[in-house]
């Protein structure tokens, strides 16, 4: 099965829906006021990105990475970094396009796999700027080398992920009793955990496949690539998510790391 083609059809279905709140673009006010110093960045869901991690982003060249939707990339290019923006879904990149021509930024989109960023040139970007996502994908070694090469030396990665002690617990108990039942050895890879009949439901549905991925994999993976990590921390769930899991532990890390 195809992964990267099912959760990119996922995504779009997504944006079609207007539900999840990762596909919803900033507003006009929101670029009003990058433009005039007054931002926050974010690459988990309530704690924005400490503003002394960024390089000075006038003219940074700065890749945002699996990061379509109208969030991430409107705002670098209101504060005059020149973006390059990579997804997977064409409708999150279509989001990044009508902010840009709505707001008058320029932006350059591509669609393709974050495992491959072949057409970026070597030793290029000051920043990349990874939300979550690496859930989405099976293999993240690809990812750090392909994101070491386009970064210039002493450039930055800075990346959110998936906690993976989360993905031991029952999303059905959770979603409908608020009950944190364990079920799931790790690492958890979903498409593995179905039944012919849950999987065909799932591509009929367009719903999205995930994998826990393992620390060693995350932060192992960033120091094997050549990273030196600069900076962590930790994000909860919000209270609106009603999510219990936020009561007891993060459900976000968020790394910097530099390339040497």
């Amino acid at each position: 099965m195809n992964i990267h083609d099912l959760n990119k059809a996922a995504w779009d279905k997504a944006v079609e829906s207007g539900e999840n709140p990762y596909t919803k673009v900033v507003s006009s006010e929101q670029i009003a006021a990058a433009r005039a110093g007054r931002w926050a960045l974010y690459l988990s869901d309530c704690k924005p990105v400490p503003p002394d991690w960024f390089p000075p982003l006038k003219q940074a060249r700065v890749l945002c990475l699996a990061s379509g939707g109208g969030q991430q990339a409107p705002i670098f290019a209101a504060l005059g970094a020149e973006v390059t923006l990579l997804d997977s879904s064409p409708k999150q990149l279509a989001q990044d396009r009508y902010v840009a021509k709505r707001d008058g930024l320029t932006i350059h989109t591509l669609e393709g796999d974050m495992a491959d960023l072949s057409a970026l040139q070597t030793d290029y970007f000051d920043l990349v700027f990874n939300p979550v996502s690496t859930l989405f994908v099976p293999d993240l070694k690809p990812i750090w080398q392909a994101c070491y090469r386009v970064l210039k030396p002493q450039g930055s990665l800075m990346t959110g992920f998936m906690n993976p002690d989360e993905f031991i617990f029952d999303a059905d108990a959770l979603d409908h009793q608020k009950a944190l039942v364990v079920k799931y050895p790790l690492p958890y890879v979903e498409h593995e955990t179905l039944s012919p009949e849950q999987l065909e439901a799932y591509r009929r549905e367009k719903r999205m496949f995930h994998f826990s991925h393992s620390m060693e994999a995350q932060l192992g993976g960033l120091l094997e690539a050549g990273f030196i990590i600069t900076g962590f921390y930790e994000d909860r769930r919000p209270e609106e998510d009603g999510n219990p899991i936020r009561h007891y532990m993060p459900s976000y890390y968020v790394v910097r790391a530099q390339k040497s």
